[in-house]
């Protein structure tokens, strides 16, 4: 009777136990199947490039891609680069890396954004005391303007050091892409056709200087909105486009009421997807 007891109060307690977990993410898979942190980073370990989406706001996606950066590079030599740093800013990026100049000066004579104290720094000093390359892969901002208002034609104006920090010209651009579609359709057609296009710049740009720095046998991590990689297009597109062969993982994240199953309309946005609350704390 003691030991029907104290099961029943184990048991009880248990229960009350799971009743009150309030878990800070799930991970799914495209089809909507839980899975483990163990094994995202095991099917990430055999790629040739991981997109890893983001809300920019949200500090658990930015843990979980610094944990995941910090647990492939013990199984594969790494390379970094992401969308929050443009590329005509690679030399004082490179000079950080370097230790040629502190924080300070950093923020100083790069476009950091405002978050990156909270939110990139901890990946891109990551790759400072591991010696890893980082690549500063968007397209300046000031030139997706100058599409977002002439369309493609407005890069051609550009000089020969400018067109260096942008995907070669002319860029190929498919319209009918679902993504580039919905951009358009949300804006309720404000923008035209060149917003869109504003936008396809900077997943082609940002696909070129992975394309572009990558080397065989590492594995090149990108950290980029997930609405630059969802649904297995933007970068991911680009990517496509010129290495039909090559071996992609995509992460998008997603916010949720119940973590407990993947809502319909987010599956296949990825091949892992993070599932938040969006009570979660925000950066900014």
């Amino acid at each position: 009777m003691k030991k029907l007891i104290v099961f029943l109060f184990f048991v009880s307690f248990s229960t009350v136990l799971l009743s009150q977990n309030k878990p800070a993410y799930k991970l799914y898979n495209a089809k909507g199947a839980k899975v483990s942190y163990k094994k995202m980073l095991k099917k990430m370990s055999k790629a040739d490039i991981v997109l890893f989406g983001e809300h920019h706001n949200n500090p658990i996606v930015h843990w979980l891609q610094y944990e995941t950066t910090v647990g492939l590079s013990e199984d594969r030599a790494l390379m970094l680069g992401a969308e929050m740093i443009e590329a005509d800013n690679q030399k004082q990026l490179n000079q950080y890396l370097a230790d040629e100049i502190d924080q300070k000066a950093f923020d100083t004579v790069a476009r950091l954004w405002n978050n990156h104290s909270t939110d990139y720094k901890p990946i891109v000093d990551f790759a400072k005391e591991n010696n890893l390359k980082f690549v500063a892969a968007n397209i300046p901002r000031r030139y997706a303007s100058e599409v977002f208002r002439g369309g493609f034609e407005a890069l051609e104006k550009l000089s020969n050091e400018e067109k260096s920090w942008i995907a070669p010209l002319p860029i190929k651009y498919d319209a009918t892409l679902p993504g580039y579609v919905k951009m358009k359709e949300m804006m309720g057609g404000h923008g035209g056709d060149n917003l869109p296009k504003a936008q396809a710049i900077k997943d082609a740009t940002m696909a070129h200087f992975i394309l572009k720095n990558r080397k065989e046998n590492n594995l090149f991590i990108h950290y980029n909105g997930s609405y630059h990689s969802d649904d297995y297009e933007g970068i991911n597109w680009y990517l496509k486009q010129a290495q039909p062969t090559i071996k992609i993982i995509t992460v998008s994240v997603v916010e949720q009421e119940n973590l407990k199953k993947l809502e319909k309309e987010n599956k296949l946005k990825a091949d892992f997807i993070i599932v938040v609350p969006p009570t979660m704390t925000k950066t900014y």
